[in-house]
């Protein structure tokens, strides 16, 4: 139990040392999971465009807030960015062309 208190305590923690980071991890974790589901079981579009989704929002909000207040690993963060954003439209394209 002191574990799983210490973990919470840690992410509460980092919540509110950075909220746009925090917000953007979220927002990638629940991407990778709707990503995996959608692998899983790929009759499912939905999964992969909320998926999808999350990984533009998450990519869009990295740029701005590297734009805003760079980070030391400025360009590292933007180039990430920038192919997670081109490789989801793509994706979303991907899905278009299908239906």
């Amino acid at each position: 139990m002191r574990y799983w208190n210490s973990w919470l305590n840690s992410l509460v923690l980092a919540s509110q040392y950075n909220p746009p980071r925090f917000v953007e991890l979220v927002m990638l974790m629940l991407a990778i999971a709707m990503l995996a589901i959608a692998t899983i079981l790929p009759a499912d579009k939905p999964y992969m465009v909320l998926g999808l989704s999350f990984v533009v929002g998450a990519s869009i909000s990295i740029l701005v807030r590297e734009a805003i207040a760079p980070s030391p690993e400025q360009k590292v963060a933007r180039l990430t960015a920038l192919l997670a954003l081109f490789i989801s439209l793509y994706g979303f394209a991907d899905i278009l062309i299908t239906l």
